[in-house]
């Protein structure tokens, strides 16, 4: 398992570790690390905001910004790390906002990371649906920075959030045996193990739903973004995120008018940092993209 998912990701396989799942990868990073003091990129996933407080440590939420369109300013960024954390914790691309980083900005924050003493969790449950994976992922950096994890699943692009099998990446030796002495000893069974091997030499799969995710993500981004009071922000992961621009309007008046007619999308008030007029939605085979495309439509007509 791990010599492919090396050859899948491009590294080393010593660099690898399996898990149940990226959550017990991420809640064994957070145990095995101990931060008293935490700097998460926001708003995101909140699954790191609970491991971490079952730790005790001290979170500093650093928000992405509307004005930036989501978009991180790196040189700001770095200014708060050098105020000293124990962990920096990045989504790339990032649960709700859809937003990514390019490889050279997350080297320039492991640049600053390792100055400050800060080691750096990167989350790229999302990256396979990036337009340039390459252009996105960090693994290339892996063997560069021995204060980086990159962890990863299949429950997304795999569409497999059964087989509960996910892996991380890192060059540091002494960590990854640490993480190893925490780890129950049979996270991972044959069938997941033998599952996963498939899947991710599955060359046909893997250009198939590229390419239907990149093309249909398009053609809603430019539909969508036709409509006057929507705002639709740059797109990285197999999601969009919208802003309701009408007086009046939030996401859960959007939802109530979609789920009656089979369709859903997310409202986002539930991301704290985010307030009632966001939605995101998930795109999907073409059919039920049109018929989603067709709901949010008539809505706002």
């Amino acid at each position: 398992m791990k010599k492919v998912i090396a050859d899948y990701c491009q590294i080393l396989p010593e660099h690898v570790i399996v898990g149940n799942g990226s959550t017990e990868l991420i809640s064994l990073l957070i145990q095995t690390r101990k931060p008293q003091k935490t700097l998460v990129l926001g708003p995101t996933y909140s699954e790191y905001g609970r491991e971490l407080d079952l730790v005790g440590s001290s979170i500093h939420t650093y928000l992405l910004k509307e004005s930036d369109l989501f978009h991180l300013d790196i040189h700001a960024f770095c200014e708060e790390i050098r105020k000293g954390y124990d962990l920096v914790i990045l989504c790339n691309p990032n649960n709700p906002t859809s937003s990514a980083l390019k490889m050279p900005e997350i080297q320039t924050i492991l640049d600053c990371c390792r100055e400050a003493g800060s080691f750096l969790m990167i989350d790229e449950t999302y990256v396979e649906f990036a337009p340039d994976i390459n252009e996105i992922s960090s693994m290339s950096l892996i063997s560069s920075f021995d204060n980086l994890m990159i962890l990863r699943g299949v429950s997304k692009f795999y569409a497999a959030p059964g087989l509960r099998l996910g892996y991380g990446a890192t060059s540091n030796s002494q960590f990854l045996q640490d993480l190893l002495l925490m780890q129950n000893p049979w996270s991972l069974n044959s069938l997941g193990a033998y599952a996963g091997e498939k899947m991710l030499q599955d060359q046909e799969y893997i250009r198939k739903t590229r390419d239907l995710i990149l093309s249909e993500r398009d053609k809603m981004c430019t539909e969508i973004s036709k409509i006057n009071v929507l705002t639709v922000y740059p797109a990285y992961a197999n999601f969009v995120l919208v802003k309701i621009e009408k007086e009046g309007v939030t996401s859960a008046d959007v939802f109530e008018f979609l789920i009656k007619q089979g369709l859903m999308v997310r409202d986002c008030s539930s991301f704290k940092e985010l307030g009632g007029e966001y939605f995101r939605f998930c795109i999907m085979a073409p059919e039920d993209n049109k018929r989603l495309l067709q709901g949010i439509q008539d809505f706002f007509a």
